[in-house]
């Protein structure tokens, strides 16, 4: 097969490029799902049906349709009723928030719930309120717990994020793209856009190990 590194060494600083994009969208992603997912694991967790049931839907939904299918969705019909014409990056973020929201929900609340439940009394018959149990005796614990499977979902918004380049988002995918319509060629886009995906996963999933580490032995 006749490989031309050539096509690489041109559109390289357009992947390093992407490749930062790609990132910036999946930490936006991943900060604010996980706002919204603990608001959410806590709106699921109420003890009023009426209350549980919006929260139940919005999971259902997200968790239940293609990404893809979302994105499309909001890039084409909710962004343009903020903005015109619809910017791909906010509709990336938008739509990779509000994904990971769902999922994110249900690893905080699996996490919340695996506290034992005396401690949540022993709090309380000290006095302190609902919030106050939450914030210093229930999610301090519940995090060491969640730290896995949140970093899982990181991984796998990093990769989700290559739909982006359907938008027109210029993350790493899309210059892939753009190097297969100019030179028509697939193997060197294709192969040098999957090798810096890798790079990434590899280091989080890294990190991730290293961090599970020290926190099991503090």
């Amino acid at each position: 097969m006749d490989f031309k590194w050539s096509i690489i060494a041109e559109y390289l600083p357009f992947f390093l490029k992407g490749m930062l994009l790609t990132i910036g969208v999946s930490i936006s992603g991943v900060l604010i799902g996980s706002i919204f997912g603990l608001l959410i694991a806590l709106g699921k967790m109420s003890s009023i049906k009426l209350v549980r049931l919006p929260f139940i839907w919005y999971i259902n939904f997200f968790r239940g349709t293609p990404l893809f299918v979302q994105l499309l969705l909001i890039h084409f019909g909710v962004v343009p009723l903020f903005m015109t014409p619809a910017n791909p990056i906010v509709s990336t973020i938008v739509t990779l928030s509000l994904n990971s929201a769902a999922y994110v929900a249900e690893i905080f609340r699996g996490g919340i719930q695996s506290i034992d439940r005396g401690q949540t009394e022993a709090a309380r018959s000290l006095g302190m309120s609902n919030f106050q149990t939450m914030r210093y005796i229930i999610i301090p614990q519940a995090v060491k717990r969640m730290i896995p499977p949140l970093g899982n979902e990181f991984i796998v918004l990093l990769k989700d994020s290559s739909l982006a380049a359907i938008i027109a988002a210029p993350e790493l995918m899309y210059w892939g793209r753009a190097a297969v319509g100019q030179y028509m060629r697939v193997w060197e886009p294709y192969l040098a856009v999957a090798v810096i995906y890798l790079i990434l996963t590899l280091s989080l999933t890294y990190l991730l190990n290293y961090m599970e580490r020290k926190m099991a032995t503090s």
